[in-house]
């Protein structure tokens, strides 16, 4: 192993410096840093949680690049709020348009996939980035525990629905954002829900940030004979309004290392220009280097009883086979 990569692995497995904005630093100046990312000009790019934080960062650098981008928000006020300040923060003739959906709920993201698929000849790169944290144990209007809906079952549903666009815009790429806090967590055999276990913010965020993972990996199997490469990130610890609202105590502990937006978006807007993205499929990416998707100090791998149960769990539940 080079030096470049022993200080690479190094600052990753101390966590504290690799997440914080010193190990982006650090990793910088490193002799093999990628290149990147490139021009979008002519491409098309959608943004789920664009109203802020990391995916409004993602938003302008996209945009900053001469992609066409698109940024969903929940309802038209959102939508048309994250367009304005995707436009403000991009400055100059970028062409950004808002898009609306409730990605908790199936037949949300069945209307707007049909407009989405009606509207765009193409789609070049999809970021799946939405992300919730709610107080108590939430449900969507189909009843899905509300982070497995927002984390799990949206992006696959994005996912399979605009593939279509994908595909003809291949090679295109496919990023969903995760967390690394998704290390401390297993999949809970026979229970993808995890109405079992009682209600815990930080841990349901982690555990639908793994099962997310898992997914991305089973997506990036099925489509990659279609030029769509699937790929998870995560961006390390971000000063996000998400961070603010959920964990205020965390931030108060991080905040002289915590990143700003734009850093922690670094990786997503590199992945949708890089040949490294469009080499690969199913690759858990951080600060521009692929990582491993567990740690001996972490949760253990799933068993792949347990990864196959969630792909089919998720799958029937898009479908609307299973009642959750």
């Amino acid at each position: 192993m080079s030096v470049t990569s022993l200080i690479d692995t190094a600052l990753d497995r101390t966590v504290v410096l690799g997440y914080g904005w010193p190990g982006l630093l650090v990793r910088r100046v490193l002799p093999d840093w990628p290149d990147g990312p490139e021009r979008m000009d002519g491409k098309v790019v959608l943004v789920t949680g664009a109203g802020s934080g990391v995916g409004l960062a993602a938003a302008v650098g996209f945009a900053r690049l001469g992609a066409s981008v698109r940024v969903l928000g929940r309802d038209e006020k959102r939508a048309d709020e994250a367009a304005a300040l995707t436009r403000e923060q991009a400055g100059g003739d970028v062409d950004v348009r808002p898009v609306v959906c409730d990605v908790s709920s199936r037949a949300a993201l069945r209307d707007f996939t049909t407009r989405f698929l009606e509207q765009e000849h193409r789609l070049d790169v999809l970021v799946n980035n939405a992300g919730v944290m709610p107080d108590e144990r939430q449900h969507s209007v189909d009843g899905v525990e509300l982070t497995f809906a927002t984390h799990v079952l949206a992006p696959y549903v994005l996912i399979e629905e605009l593939t279509p666009l994908l595909a003809r815009s291949a090679p295109s790429v496919v990023i969903n954002v995760t967390s690394g806090g998704q290390y401390s967590q297993q999949l809970p055999a026979g229970d993808p829900e995890s109405e079992e276990t009682p209600y815990s913010p930080k841990k349901f965020y982690a555990r639908t940030k793994r099962a997310q993972l898992v997914v991305t990996e089973q997506w990036a199997e099925r489509l990659r004979e279609q030029g769509v490469h699937v790929h998870a990130m995560h961006p390390g610890w971000a000063d996000t309004a998400g961070v603010r609202r959920w964990m205020p105590v965390f931030r108060t502990v991080t905040w002289p290392i915590i990143r700003t937006p734009e850093q922690g978006a670094d990786t997503i807007v590199w992945l949708g220009t890089a040949a490294e993205a469009t080499d690969s499929d199913g690759l858990f990416w951080h600060d521009r280097r692929p990582r491993p998707t567990t740690y001996p100090i972490g949760a253990d791998p799933d068993p792949e009883e347990v990864r196959e149960e969630l792909w089919e769990y998720v799958t029937s539940l898009a479908h609307g086979e299973r009642s959750a």
